[in-house]
């Protein structure tokens, strides 16, 4: 009964990912022995053999190996046991009596499954001696000479399914290559003429599940002589110590799995052997070879496979090698250059970008995109930047390696189909948490041949009470339209970006460690010009007040005896000396607002305002102005540059004022995480064009004859509230006053500082 792949009360995953390597069967061509050690006791047995050896299953459990074999034979296994390397002892040929001289002689094969208990593998015999060494190798050696005389890698593939069908005599030989999303195909086959050609077809990752797949790189050759035979069950079917089907993981014995026997079946194929190319500890391929009928393969000529096979895929990594050893070399000469052009550019991402080769070269992408901070660079076909934005974010959600790449972006994040155009395809590498490199390729339409619908692969059959896997049952070609994919990346183009990466890692350290230094020279400098306007401020007061004094006693005492002209210069000694004298006040007060010299503290902001109001009490007396304030907060802050604050603007205010007695009102707001305090007047106002530079020190919009003044007021309460990590700004219109903004954090300096010191820390953090 045929059942919804879909249905929920189907686990499809736990049935594609059964145990097989835990069975309690095996092929009925050999007899396979569990036995504990050291006694050589026979825990368990397949039950077949009265027809191997004459001699009941039951009557063997639980004797020793000794009761079996003569004590010659025991002699020699017990020492190639006890040498602790079971290949020193296999294969060894083991007889067996049957009846009076009647002897029975089998390849033998000891191996220890994962939970320690030794396992004595018997076939029969094909030949009566092992296979002489120097015949072993003239076999290989007449191969590995023609595979070495191929010209490329799928000639080369082509030579190794001619000597291994000339080797082995089987129908078919295939060799199969898996791709990175682990569908697989045929890239060369030898077979017999009559048979269906399978070359260039594709086949689905379900034709051979995860479990399968892992016993293939644990056994390197897998043998199934009969595919149409009854399996032999194990007695008992569950080991007598661990009470559990036995693990057979690297048996050659174990009984495939019901679901692959059908796959072979409805392939028309009676035996198979599968020898496996591993590379780097993965299944790169298998080379399949598939016969209509039985056929039993000797041991001798399956290890000679197993080591052609090992000798083949040395050669088909060097192959492969040797055929990107060129673009390699490329890639690595444009590398060299993008780092060359890097560390001449101020900016590095310049060096990316602007010269020839670029980041596109690198990886053969049609588009590239550089994110660093909250700016994109693009160059060639990207999508728009406000994709890009989503795109990134994406990426830092679900993408923690140190490079992603993907053909097909679309099946992943489904906003990419929009774009499809240009970035069907992303090669994407994080400089940090926040920071990317992206190549874009865009889409290709191909078509794909598959051996039979790859969306039809299995289906989810229940007999007997038992739900299963069942293969499809067709092989015949069957064409698909592959949309919203690009050419897959190379791995040579992924391991060039991933080097790109540590040259732009180490780059924009080494910058980072050069502005570092460079702000470190830099403070240590303004440390030195603050303590020489401090000492020069300092120090030009005494003498400017004594030639202060002596003109004025100059004009006291000769002041009948000088002509106009001459109490007139004295007149203008006395104005420079003054405005000397406030200038150098004025810098001596800029020198010391620094974020080192404020003291901290919680500061009654009422308390500063009025301060600063009994300075300027004067003033305000002269010219009638009145100062009223809302209720004011106590906040954390310097008091004294608080009041030097309050100071600087209520005199702006009334220096600036109209025709009218200077009117000024303080407010003050509580925002979400800061008070913000306004000083607002009824003066001349500002042209909102100036609304920014008349926090520049020095700078003036009137001249000193209009009204007197350093132009450092307003720099100074720049200064206060930068130091308070606070924002200051004015709006104002001419002819109608003027209103002054502040804040001042809620907590401080300090937190401040800590959030400042956390966004400082984002750049490199997390990868």
């Amino acid at each position: 009964m045929k059942i919804d792949v879909a249905s929920p009360n189907i686990n499809v995953i736990s049935l594609k990912e059964a145990p097989i390597h835990l069975s309690s069967q095996v092929q009925p061509h050999g007899v396979l022995l569990v036995l504990e050690e050291p006694e050589l006791k026979i825990l368990q047995v397949s039950n077949n053999t009265w027809d191997v050896f004459e001699i009941n299953a039951e009557n063997i459990l639980q004797k020793k190996l000794e009761d079996l074999l003569d004590s010659f034979q025991i002699e020699r296994i017990k020492a190639g046991l006890s040498s602790g390397n079971l290949e020193f002892i296999n294969p060894t040929k083991l007889w067996v009596r049957k009846q009076g001289d009647d002897y029975v002689v089998f390849d033998a094969v000891f191996h220890r499954n994962p939970e320690g208990f030794l396992i004595l593998e018997l076939e029969p015999a094909i030949t009566q001696e092992n296979i002489p060494f120097l015949s072993f190798y003239h076999l290989a050696k007449a191969s590995i000479s023609q595979l070495q005389a191929s010209a490329n890698l799928r000639d080369f593939c082509q030579v190794i399914v001619q000597e291994v069908r000339k080797v082995t005599g089987f129908d078919r030989v295939m060799l199969y290559k898996f791709d990175d999303d682990g569908h697989g195909s045929v890239i060369a086959e030898e077979k017999l003429d009559n048979l269906e050609p399978y070359l260039g077809l594709h086949y689905p990752e379900s034709d051979i599940p995860k479990p399968a797949r892992k016993l293939f790189t644990s056994n390197a050759i897998r043998i199934i002589p009969n595919a149409h035979a009854q399996a032999v069950q194990m007695l008992p079917a569950y080991n007598p110590i661990s009470d559990r089907p036995i693990d057979l993981t690297n048996s050659i014995l174990r009984s495939a799995a019901p679901c692959h026997l059908e796959y072979l079946h409805n392939m028309g194929v009676g035996a198979s052997l599968t020898i496996s190319l591993i590379k780097d500890q993965k299944l790169w391929g298998l080379i399949a070879c598939h016969h209509q009928s039985p056929k039993l393969v000797s041991y001798e000529l399956r290890k000679a496979c197993e080591f052609l096979g090992r000798v083949i895929f040395a050669e088909i990594s060097a192959r492969e090698e040797t055929e990107d050893y060129d673009y390699r070399m490329n890639l690595t000469h444009i590398q060299s250059l993008l780092v060359e052009y890097m560390s001449q550019e101020e900016n590095f991402i310049d060096g990316l970008v602007k010269h020839q080769p670029n980041l596109l070269d690198l990886t053969s992408a049609q588009g590239a995109a550089v994110c660093f901070g909250d700016n994109f660079t693009l160059i060639g076909e990207t999508p728009k930047e406000e994709d890009l934005v989503f795109l990134v974010q994406w990426l830092k959600n679900n993408v923690e390696e140190e490079v992603f790449y993907t053909d097909s972006l679309a099946q992943l994040y489904p906003d990419a189909e929009r774009y499809k155009n240009v970035a069907s395809g992303l090669l994407a590498i994080p400089i940090s948490r926040r920071n990317y490199v992206l190549w874009f390729r865009p889409e290709v339409i191909q078509t794909v041949n598959w051996g039979g619908d790859p969306h039809k692969a299995f289906e989810v059959n229940q007999s007997e009470g038992n739900v299963r896997l069942c293969p499809r049952k067709s092989f015949e070609l069957w064409k698909e339209t592959v949309r919203l994919t690009s050419l897959s990346w190379r791995y040579v183009e992924i391991r060039a970006a991933l080097e790109l990466r540590k040259a732009i890692v180490n780059i924009v350290l080494r910058q980072a460690d050069e502005l570092a230094q460079l702000a470190q020279d830099l403070e240590r400098s303004n440390a030195e010009l603050k303590k020489f306007a401090y000492v020069a401020s300092h120090d030009l007061q005494e003498p400017l007040n004594q030639v202060a004094n002596y003109v004025q006693l100059l004009e006291m005492r000769y002041q009948n005896e000088l002509d106009e002209d001459a109490n007139e210069f004295i007149t203008y000694a006395v104005e420079g000396v003054s405005l000397m004298q406030t200038l150098i006040d004025d810098v001596l007060a800029y020198s010391k607002v620094d974020t080192q010299a404020i003291a901290f503290q919680l500061t009654e902001v009422e308390t500063a305002l009025e301060k600063a109001l009994s300075n300027l009490r004067q003033k305000i007396a002269e010219t009638g102005a009145t100062v009223t304030h809302d209720p004011l907060p106590t906040v954390m802050a310097g008091s004294t540059q608080l009041m030097q604050l309050f100071q600087n603007l209520i005199a702006n205010a009334i220096k600036f004022r109209s025709e009218q007695p200077p009117q000024i009102h303080v407010g003050a707001e509580r925002l979400e995480d800061e008070w913000l305090f306004s000083v607002q007047d009824n003066g001349i106002g500002i042209d909102p064009q100036f609304s920014d530079r008349i926090f520049v020190i020095f700078q003036r919009l009137h001249t000193r004859d209009e009204y007197a003044g350093t132009g450092m007021g307003l720099a100074i309460c720049k200064k206060i509230i930068e130091c308070h990590r606070g924002r200051i700004w004015v709006e104002s219109q001419l002819g109608q006053g003027a209103t002054f903004y502040f804040t001042i954090p809620v907590g401080g300096r300090e937190r401040e500082r800590r959030n400042g010191r956390k966004t400082q820390n984002n750049l490199f953090s997390g990868r």
